[in-house]
């Protein structure tokens, strides 16, 4: 592989190629003729699928995990993001901070609590989410048409944000659209912010989004559940 882009310090950079065309065409039909569990926008909880559960584990994407990460990482979460002419939708700007785990406990900085398809949920506090990284697997190629990630660097280094400092961050900054094509990957940190509008054309914008983190333990008395 080529050497890593520098803007890891940004809290996400874009790689190109990770994948051939023909890797991404063949994890394509394993999910398709899986009886998943769909939502409007995808389906989430695919970690135990078995070509998802390879391709996480594939040396291509954990030596990725591993320049945010360091030496250790455990994929723990897979979600299929699905956007098309008959699934569009828009996401506003925001932070990833509910994580999966394996038990309720009352923690210092950790809530509300949810669950969701039977596995519980909780927002974490900062300084959890910073041994998190995202890498999306990009089944398609995304284009500045079809509704691409769009990111404001640097803003992962900010701690978890109100509503009202997401919506000042905004409209001072200056947006990237994170465009690549089939087989190419986007890291980014679940503080980035981060959103994506709805896609102005037919073509498809399916992504793997495969999370890493450094231990499954990830607090004092919190482990983290695969889901």
């Amino acid at each position: 592989m080529n050497a890593l882009p520098s803007n890891i310090e940004a809290g996400y950079y874009v790689r190109p190629d990770v994948f051939a065309n023909e890797e991404m065409t063949q994890l394509l039909v394993a999910l398709e003729t899986s009886s998943l569990t769909r939502s409007r926008a995808g389906a989430r909880h695919l970690i135990g699928h078995p070509a998802v559960r390879a391709a996480a584990h594939d040396p291509r994407l954990t030596t990725i995990a591993r320049e945010f990460l360091g030496p250790k990482v455990i994929p723990y979460r897979a979600t299929l993001f699905d956007k098309s002419a008959s699934r569009n939708w828009l996401v506003a700007w925001h932070q990833d901070t509910a994580l999966p785990l394996q038990q309720k406990r009352e923690v210092a900085g950790w809530g509300p609590w949810s669950v969701k398809a039977e596995i519980t949920y909780a927002h974490a506090p900062a300084a959890a989410l910073s041994r998190v990284v995202a890498v999306r697997v990009h089944l398609d190629d995304s284009r500045a048409d079809n509704g691409p990630l769009r990111v404001l660097p640097e803003t992962h280094n900010l701690g978890v944000l109100t509503q009202a400092e997401i919506d000042g961050l905004v409209a001072r900054g200056t947006p990237r659209d994170c465009v690549v094509g089939a087989g190419g990957v986007v890291a980014m940190r679940p503080l980035l912010l981060h959103a994506s509008s709805k896609a102005m054309t037919d073509r498809p914008r399916r992504v793997l989004h495969i999370e890493y983190v450094d231990s499954l333990t990830i607090d004092d008395g919190l482990s983290l559940a695969l889901a």
